[in-house]
């Protein structure tokens, strides 16, 4: 490890939130970096914890010179003590940008994870970009779940810095002198992530006069852990054969039974006017209904069938 690394130690009110999010890790881990604070910080700290961390570069190429954006993290992740991969994923430019970006880079990490021998991937989301989620969730009309924002650990992807301001992961990395990158399309206000976090962020912050961001992230918290408690009594009630009995659905509370048809229908997640639909077939009401995905639901002597187009 690099001699940098133990400056770390200085700051021991930044270790202690991330060692309680590690503690159950096993090194070797891939590190998401992008170059910026928050990514190198969370190297640091990887290497500080004695996870062994790969640091993974993706570059989408969807801006001229992301090439030496790689170059660079490999020079920070070699002073600080840390092998670093790169890799290139092709996201086109137009609609929905953000999103098809975000599905490649996991993509890509994730490839990333198996080839190094990894058990999990961990990525440097702040507690800034988990009140960004909610607030992007909310704009898209998202259930619960999507206003619970991002989860500390999902399958293989693991969030140690959650409990961290973006301010406490800039100051980690002057401490330990290492320089970050900028991505300019961080002050791309057309994506509306980075809308929320230049205009509409501050605009309720100080509407509220307070910072936002900790309430939001607080309640997230809650409402994740409320939401996972409903989706677990969910699914132990429905479906409870197979094929599923549609009366057995239609008699669960309401709250309950929505969550169910999402756990059942999977992905891509169902919008509410078709979990309605699904319901609405449950009860008798209508016999069929189509969903996105080329799928329906279909009701047969009191059984509801999902096929795929």
């Amino acid at each position: 490890m690099s001699a940098a690394v133990p400056a770390v130690d200085r700051l021991a009110r930044w270790r202690g939130p991330f060692g309680d999010g590690v503690r159950e890790l096993a090194a070797p881990v891939v590190v998401g970096c992008s170059g910026g604070a928050d990514s190198v910080a969370l190297l640091a700290l990887a290497l500080d914890a004695g996870l062994a961390p790969v640091a993974v570069h993706v570059d989408h190429g969807v801006r001229v010179g992301s090439a030496d954006d790689a170059d660079a993290v490999r020079d920070i992740a070699a002073g600080l003590g840390a092998p670093a991969r790169t890799t290139r994923v092709d996201v086109e430019l137009g609609s929905n940008l953000e999103a098809r970006a975000r599905d490649a880079r996991y993509a890509a990490l994730e490839d990333a994870r198996v080839a190094v021998g990894a058990e999990v991937v961990l990525v440097g989301h702040t507690a800034d970009d988990q009140a960004e989620t909610v607030l992007l969730n909310l704009l898209r009309g998202a259930a619960a779940s999507g206003l619970a924002g991002m989860a500390h650990r999902h399958d293989r992807i693991v969030r140690p810095l959650l409990g961290f301001r973006r301010s406490e992961t800039q100051a980690i990395c002057e401490v330990l002198g290492v320089s970050t990158l900028c991505d300019p399309m961080n002050d791309e206000r057309s994506f509306r992530r980075v809308a929320i976090r230049r205009d509409v962020l501050p605009m309720l912050s100080e509407l509220a006069e307070r910072d936002l961001v900790p309430v939001l992230a607080r309640q997230a918290e809650i409402l994740r852990s409320e939401s996972e408690f409903l989706a677990a009594l969910a699914a132990d009630e429905w479906p409870d054969d197979d094929p599923p009995r549609a009366d057995t659905l239609a008699a669960l509370p309401l709250v309950l039974a929505r969550r169910a048809v999402r756990h059942w229908v999977g992905a891509p997640p169902p919008s509410a006017a078709e979990v309605e639909r699904v319901l609405a077939v449950a009860r008798g009401d209508a016999r069929a209904t189509e969903l996105a995905g080329g799928r329906a639901v279909r009701r047969s002597g009191g059984r509801l069938s999902l096929t795929f187009g």
